[in-house]
């Protein structure tokens, strides 16, 4: 099966999910992931329409985006790794949506980046629903001050939440202590579930779902 097909199949899964419970197919946007895998792999999804990507790094995004963008209008780019404070200028430059604010020192880089740019990219805040020290995002218990902070503070313009559930734990928690908590904030996005669980997530509330494998096909990670 080729990718455009799974991508035919991953839009309608969408579809049959967000019909199931009453909500319209369209307000769930699909995040294709196309991490590791080089620009003539993500061309077929343009070629069928496909316009809304996902990259994980700033520097891979950087080397395969930029001639894709020239070739093909309408892209829409979203960070959903990990920002390192001294990529803030690379991804803002590079990226209309960043999934991943999760602590003070890149909301302030941010603020200070797009003033400088004049670009304005949509900003998530990660939250690390199951406090894992390993794992990016903001502690659920911090995260209405940290929305607070970035929004008092460092005047940033939130659109929504994103998480990445413990893969060793049920999804359905963490999505609806993400929707809760972005209910008391009064955010409308939410960007949660991915290959094995994006039903699920729109079920309970996604506004945003990442697929990555489920469309590109299995990842072949380099050694390191």
């Amino acid at each position: 099966m080729s990718s455009t097909d799974r991508l035919n199949d991953a839009k309608a899964a969408i579809r049959r999910a967000a019909e199931d419970c009453d909500r319209d197919p369209e307000s769930v946007t699909l995040v294709c992931v196309t991490k590791t895998f080089p620009a003539e792999d993500v061309v077929p999804l343009l070629e069928a329409g496909h316009r809304v990507f996902g990259e994980n790094r700033v520097q891979e995004a950087m080397g395969k985006w930029p001639g894709l963008r020239a070739r093909y209008p309408g892209i829409e780019l979203h960070l959903i790794g990990p920002l390192q404070s001294n990529k803030t200028r690379e991804a803002v430059e590079t990226f209309d949506v960043i999934q991943s604010v999760d602590r003070e020192k890149i909301a302030q880089a941010l603020a200070e980046e797009m003033s400088r740019q004049g670009k304005r990219p949509r900003l998530f805040i990660q939250i690390n629903t199951g406090a894992e020290p390993q794992k990016a995002g903001v502690l659920p218990q911090e995260a209405d001050a940290f929305i607070r902070h970035c929004r008092e503070t460092f005047g940033l313009q939130i659109a929504g939440l994103m998480c990445v559930p413990p893969v060793d734990e049920q999804a359905s928690p963490h999505f609806a202590l993400l929707a809760d908590i972005a209910r008391r904030n009064g955010l409308s996005e939410l960007s949660m579930g991915m290959s094995a669980d994006f039903e699920l997530a729109i079920q309970l509330g996604a506004t945003c779902v990442r697929v990555g494998s489920a469309i590109m096909g299995a990842r072949d990670y380099p050694q390191t």
